[in-house]
């Protein structure tokens, strides 16, 4: 073989493991995927504010709509970044339909013990907490549930990657405290581009799929990837929800005062529009 053969393909070979090595260097570890992966679905920018319109589909097609407006601000100590998923403060005002309006619900989310939440029902002028037992119950009778809303921490499961494709990361996670909810594990497709989990699969103690979320539409928001639409079906009931997001905004400076048990009964609207 010819020298100058010998030398091109020496020099192609040392290409080839090269970009193979930076290719091997670009793939994060199981637990910069996870910590994306929060990032994505709850913690793009500082705060935000979303228009939501649920409509509740059951078995036979009938369907009811509950229209709403979602707080959200995180808890971020002095000194840390964008990347940092700690504590979280949510606020869901209740406009449609009439026996929902003025209902509102709030949610502390803490990293090292239970999240608070409270319900305000406005036709008794009550403010319910909602026990930590109940978290795995259906939000406002939809097929979505009080932690679908507010997320489940990072250390209450075990993570485990299935598998990568070109497009998609396959995730499960397993619950360190299995008697505290229903399933007895989940798995997780997560874009590859953005991070944004795209479907969801709840598995029972028998191992039988029973939920499914679907992350339907994503667009760039601010510069944040942001679900729009997504569903939530009950394979038991044959129901399922459909959220539909508009409105999203990042970054708008929401007071820390806004998730306190005033505003429950006397909704901010200047936020809220």
């Amino acid at each position: 073989m010819p020298t100058t053969r010998l030398l091109r393909n020496a020099l192609w070979l040392s290409l080839v493991a090269g970009l193979t090595g930076l290719a091997q260097e670009a793939v994060p570890t199981l637990d910069e995927i996870v910590t994306r992966t929060n990032l994505a679905a709850y913690y793009q920018g500082k705060d935000g504010r979303a228009q939501v319109q649920m409509t509740i589909t059951d078995a036979q097609g009938r369907t009811r709509e509950r229209q709403m407006t979602i707080l959200r601000r995180d808890d971020r100590p002095e000194g840390t970044d964008e990347t940092y998923c700690g504590g979280q403060r949510l606020y869901v005002y209740f406009t449609r339909p009439a026996d929902v309006n003025k209902m509102a619900f709030m949610v502390w989310k803490h990293l090292d013990r239970d999240d608070d939440r409270w319900l305000y029902l406005p036709g008794l002028d009550l403010v319910k907490r909602i026990a930590a037992s109940d978290k795995r119950t259906s939000f406002v009778g939809s097929d979505f549930f009080y932690e679908d809303v507010s997320g489940r921490r990072i250390d209450d499961d075990q993570h485990e990657l299935l598998g990568t494709t070109e497009t998609h990361f396959r995730l499960k996670h397993t619950p360190k405290d299995a008697a505290s909810v229903e399933f007895s594990y989940y798995t997780m497709e997560v874009d590859r581009r953005n991070y944004i989990p795209t479907r969801i699969e709840f598995f029972d103690r028998n191992g039988t799929l029973y939920r499914v979320y679907e992350a339907l539409e994503v667009k760039d928001i601010q510069g944040f990837p942001t679900v729009m639409k997504a569903r939530m079906s009950d394979l038991r009931s044959g129901g399922n929800t459909v959220n539909t997001y508009s409105d999203v905004a990042y970054d708008l400076d929401i007071p820390e005062s806004i998730f306190t048990e005033r505003y429950l009964r006397a909704a901010p609207r200047r936020y809220l529009r």
